[in-house]
Parts: C-alpha cells; sequence; structure tokens
C-alpha cells in the first residue's frame, strides 16, 4: 500500500511539474498587454470564488476527478471510437490511453475549476482512414466524448441515490454536475468543440461561416462560458432532472417490491 502512495504522489508531482512548465512556456508567448488582462481577470476570478465557497473540500475532490478521470475518459473515447473505425492515428500519437498525462491541457484544467468548464488536448485522427463514410465517422467520433460524459454522471447518479449526504455525496455531486456540464458544453456547434464537428457534418455550412467560427471560435467561447452561464446553467440542470427520472423510478420499484 505505501509503495502504491508513493507511486501516486510521484505521479502527481510530475504531472504538476509539466503543467507548470506548460504555463510557463504559453505565458512567455503573451504580449505584456495580454498578460496584464489575464492577470486582471484571473484577480477577479480567484476573489469571487473565494467569496463564494467554491474552494471547499469536495468541490476541489470533484473537480481533481474531472481533470484526472473524465478528461482522459472523453479524449480516449474520441481515440477509440476512431480506431475502431479504423483510423489508428491516435495510436500513433499516444492517445490511444486513460494516462491523464497524455491528455491533460493545462488552461482546460485551470478553466474548469474556475468555471465548470474545460478541456483537455483534442485527439487527432484522420477520417478518410475509416471503413466508413466521412460523415458518419466524424459524427460518430465527435459523439463519442460528450456521451462518455453522460454516462460517467449516470453512473454517478445511481451511487448517490443510495449515499446518505455527506463528503462522498457532494464530492460525486460536483462530478455529476460537471460532467453533464461538459456534455451541454462540448455539443455547443461552435469549433473547436465537439459540437461543431457535427453540426459540419450534418448540414452544408458555407465556407464563410466555417472560417468565421474557426478564426472567433475560442472569442464565442469565453463570452458564453462568462455571459450565459444562466442559459447553460437551465440545460445541465434540464439534462441532469431527465437522467435523474429513470433512477428515481427504479429506486421505488425497488422500495416496493423489497
Amino acid at each position: 500500500m505505501g509503495h502504491l502512495l508513493l507511486a501516486f504522489l510521484f505521479s502527481m508531482v510530475i504531472i504538476m511539474n509539466t503543467m507548470l512548465n506548460t504555463m510557463r512556456y504559453r505565458w512567455s508567448t503573451l504580449t505584456r498587454n495580454q498578460q496584464i488582462v489575464i492577470g486582471v481577470v484571473g484577480v477577479l476570478l480567484l476573489i469571487g470564488l473565494f467569496t463564494s465557497g467554491r474552494f471547499t473540500p469536495a468541490r476541489l475532490l470533484g473537480v481533481a476527478a474531472i481533470i484526472f478521470i473524465a478528461f482522459p475518459v472523453h479524449e480516449f473515447a474520441h481515440a477509440a471510437m476512431a480506431v475502431y473505425l479504423g483510423d489508428n492515428t491516435p495510436k500513433w500519437q499516444g492517445r490511444y490511453t486513460l494516462n491523464p498525462m497524455a491528455h491533460i491541457d493545462v488552461v482546460g484544467a485551470i478553466l474548469v475549476l474556475l468555471t465548470n468548464f474545460g478541456w483537455a488536448k483534442p485527439v487527432q485522427w484522420n477520417p478518410s482512414n475509416t471503413r466508413t463514410d466521412t460523415r458518419t465517422a466524424t459524427i460518430l467520433v465527435a459523439a463519442a466524448g460528450p456521451v462518455s460524459n453522460l454516462l460517467m454522471a449516470l453512473v454517478a447518479m445511481v451511487v448517490v441515490r443510495f449515499l446518505p449526504y455527506g463528503f462522498v455525496y457532494s464530492f460525486l455531486n460536483t462530478f455529476i454536475f460537471i460532467n453533464v456540464a461538459l456534455f451541454v458544453f462540448n455539443l455547443i456547434p461552435i469549433p473547436p468543440l465537439d459540437g461543431s464537428h457535427i453540426l459540419f457534418a450534418v448540414t452544408n455550412v458555407s465556407f464563410q461561416v466555417r472560417n468565421v467560427l474557426m478564426q472567433y471560435g475560442s472569442l464565442f467561447l469565453l463570452a458564453i462560458i462568462f455571459f450565459g452561464g444562466s442559459i447553460l446553467g437551465l440545460l445541465i440542470q434540464g439534462v441532469i432532472t431527465v437522467l435523474s427520472l429513470p433512477i428515481w423510478a427504479l429506486s421505488a420499484l425497488v422500495g416496493l417490491l423489497f
């Protein structure tokens, strides 16, 4: 047991060191004005988080589970679907794995702590290598990630249903909420999110519209995260309610039978 704990702690040190090195590199590539803007926004966000009680142990553990479990599972789902369809690009690039080190994106990890939305490194794949047509392959690979978040949330909801209120209950509720948030967030049809790949596959979006979305997608997403939170919150709660209905019905049936 002691050796496993040491191995886990050593892995965490390596991951944190990699994240810090990446942050230093990305910070050095920014202009002075960009650094000032990011610094001011970061300070304001931290003040808001500390005053809102978001840094509870249960929430921090839930966020850690998202970064080290949910993100790797999400990206592995993309990779696994691509490989299943015949494209081995994710294998060659070392993304056909559940190892968090292969998937963590520093900015996405920090953002999920601050806003409940974030991302990992996107999996690269080649639709022309698949056995099926490009459109179908694109839809299946793009949908695999968000669906994995939904399944993780569903499993956690089943467990929570039978738990008393406490630390584990709060931790799992955080895990559930962020997974559903990632499901909803990733289906937004704006690049580079999965929803944009599905949109482009099922519709004939003009090249001009695609170009605008590709060029300004990140700005649109930041605007949605910081100014469209109430709408996203309603969508997230709606999905959680729909997922809860069969669980409530099943637990009620079990209660009647036993």
